[in-house]
């Protein structure tokens, strides 16, 4: 009798549900971030302190950048890292995500400053140059560099299993775990603040970048704004009432855009750019 033999069913899930190297890019960023952290809180003498002045410390904030270039690196191949940072050349969306990068956060911000008390300790009332350096600092070497790994890599590798919503939180948790070792480092602005409310204006903060991300189809330029802004060295500590109105906000545009928010397969799921037309 015969035996016909039949090729083996291919089990490899379809590209576009694949989420290999999520893992290495959360390990990776945690690990350099908290190991250099650990440094520098017992090994000052040696490596020094925290600052921007600090390359140790900078190379521990760009950790999830890092993380994320080895991982698309990996998926995509060189010309593939190149598609992917083409991803800062995309700046259409609607015009509601403009508006709130750009006069939402500021709002938001000082409402916080008022119920705080500190509106008037705003730099932005000070001399112009007293804070370009500052400025600069902010938008090119500090937080925004981290949108490479979160939004650049992390987030469409969430989406392609999870919906907006869940991918944004989940993101969130990361981010802010990620963050807690600044919360023990002397020189840190978040050492001054109460650990809860950051936490909850991180969740929020992440599901409206989330919301940006999608809106843009993916664009990696509104990530790294919409990151300056949140650390606008112009504007106050508005921490923590601040927090209270990002919430507000995260729900508003959760619940306008929620046939999209809920439901898996809405979002950007892609590491590189794609050019879609209309």
């Amino acid at each position: 009798m015969a035996i016909t033999q039949t090729a083996p069913t291919e089990s490899k899930a379809p590209e576009k549900t694949r989420t290999f190297g999520l893992g290495a890019f959360f390990a990776l960023s945690f690990a350099m971030t908290w190991g250099i952290a650990a440094l520098l809180m017992f090994a000052p003498d040696l490596v020094g302190e925290a600052g921007l002045g600090n390359p140790i410390y900078v190379l521990a904030v760009w950790a999830p950048a890092v993380a994320g270039i080895i991982v698309a690196w990996q998926r995509l191949g060189l010309r593939g890292v190149g598609r992917m940072f083409a991803r800062f050349g995309m700046v259409r969306m609607p015009a509601s995500g403009w508006w709130f990068v750009a006069v939402g956060v500021p709002v938001i911000v000082f409402a916080g400053a008022v119920v705080a008390g500190t509106a008037g300790d705003a730099p932005v009332f000070s001399p112009w140059y007293s804070a370009v350096s500052a400025v600069l600092a902010a938008f090119f070497l500090a937080g925004t560099v981290e949108e490479i790994g979160w939004r650049g890599v992390a987030l469409p590798l969430l989406q392609r299993r999870f919906s907006p919503i869940v991918a944004g939180l989940l993101l969130g948790i990361a981010w802010a775990g990620w963050h807690l070792p600044a919360f023990a480092l002397s020189g840190t602005v978040q050492s001054a603040w109460a650990l809860g409310p950051y936490v909850a204006g991180l969740l929020s903060v992440s599901v409206i970048m989330t919301w940006l991300f999608n809106a843009s189809k993916g664009s990696l330029l509104i990530a790294w704004v919409m990151h300056f802004q949140l650390m606008n060295p112009l504007f106050p500590d508005a921490q923590p009432w601040d927090t209270l109105f990002y919430v507000a906000a995260a729900v508003t545009v959760v619940i306008a855009d929620r046939k999209r928010m809920f439901r898996r397969g809405t979002g950007v799921t892609e590491l590189e750019r794609v050019d879609v037309q209309g």
